[in-house]
């Protein structure tokens, strides 16, 4: 039973050094300092001081302080490491706020371990499953997972109105239709319905959500068609902008300017689409000149901003792709 432990408290161990990108050297130290990033450390199994990497529930968060966690970055083909689009912003207030729920994300919202019953606010930017597709997760594994309010969306209209968000919540819960039923008789059926906020997409800087200090407003979006939308969090003198996906616009330069972050996609470079993800050069050139941002095109939007941080998602993160974004974003916004 004693190794069978010990076994297990290594491949802890081993997990959570992958999990945080280093690797971690196991020995005894008997009555030695060792060096960690943060100071000495004289207790080997004591906790590093001021550490330099984040670990859920770890750390408080101020009165005064946002802490934004990317729970997905990705694009529509989720990958074990990278899930599709989702932010979640938590507020010194107690407010929790996801802002889009892309396919694989709830795995990451999970780990985070945060209570049901505080993850119960979306805003959806639109309605690609890259931007809403883990809504079944968050629906079905909140409400078994303890919440015991409904979920509540925000999201755009439409072109038509079987296009907005109020048609799409009231025909996940159609589609799901076995699963609730089959819940709601033997768990509080409270939890498993879900409150729509339909706003029109083609509001200029409107307010969308106000409450507890938080202001949230929307502006139209320029990607694949009429709905999608960005958004701009105001709390406590912060300004927090996310992009969603969209063309480069005038809106966005207007609304999100002096922002403290902004987040705004960058998407591959055509040549990287093409030699990595075996796409045809038409569609390549489309997905960089019509629906989504280039690398480049980031960079001069935030140029024009100035924001704070900007944070460039909305890609493949890999060794092959990562250093093309970069350079092509800095090549019209260059470190000051």
């Amino acid at each position: 039973m004693r190794s069978g432990r010990i076994t297990l408290g290594l491949l802890v161990v081993t997990a959570l050094a992958v999990a945080v990108g280093y690797f971690v050297g196991i020995g005894l130290h008997d009555q030695e300092t060792a060096e960690a990033a943060g100071g000495p450390v004289a207790d080997p199994n004591g906790v590093a001081p001021d550490r330099y990497v984040y670990y859920p529930g770890t750390e408080a968060l101020g009165p005064d302080e946002i802490r934004i966690i990317a729970c997905g970055t990705g694009m529509p083909a989720a990958r074990r490491g990278q899930a599709a689009s989702c932010w979640l912003f938590e507020l010194g207030n107690g407010d929790k706020f996801i802002f889009d729920l892309g396919t694989g994300s709830m795995a990451n919202v999970m780990s985070l371990m945060i209570p049901a019953d505080m993850l119960t606010k979306v805003f959806a930017s639109h309605l690609h499953t890259d931007h809403v597709g883990d809504m079944a997760a968050l629906w079905a594994g909140g409400w078994t997972g303890g919440r015991t309010v409904p979920l509540e969306v925000w999201g755009p209209s439409g072109s038509r109105e079987d296009m907005g968000t109020a048609y799409f919540v009231d025909h996940f819960l159609k589609a799901y239709n076995w699963d609730y039923m089959t819940r709601a008789v033997k768990v509080n059926p409270i939890p498993g319905s879900i409150t729509a906020h339909e706003f029109d997409f083609k509001g200029e800087n409107q307010v969308v959500y106000e409450e507890n200090g938080v202001t949230i407003r929307s502006w139209p979006a320029i990607h694949a068609g009429d709905g999608p939308v960005s958004f701009a969090l105001y709390w406590n003198g912060y300004k927090v902008v996310f992009g969603g996906d969209t063309f480069p616009n005038t809106w966005f330069v207007k609304y999100a300017k002096d922002a403290d972050i902004v987040i705004h996609e960058a998407m591959l470079t055509a040549d990287q689409l093409r030699r990595f993800y075996n796409q045809p050069p038409s569609r390549t050139i489309m997905m960089n000149t019509d629906i989504h941002t280039s690398a480049q095109a980031f960079g001069k939007v935030m140029s024009m901003i100035q924001p704070q941080h900007a944070i460039a998602y909305h890609f493949f993160d890999e060794e092959g792709t990562r250093y093309g974004i970069y350079d092509g974003a800095r090549c019209q916004w260059p470190p000051t």
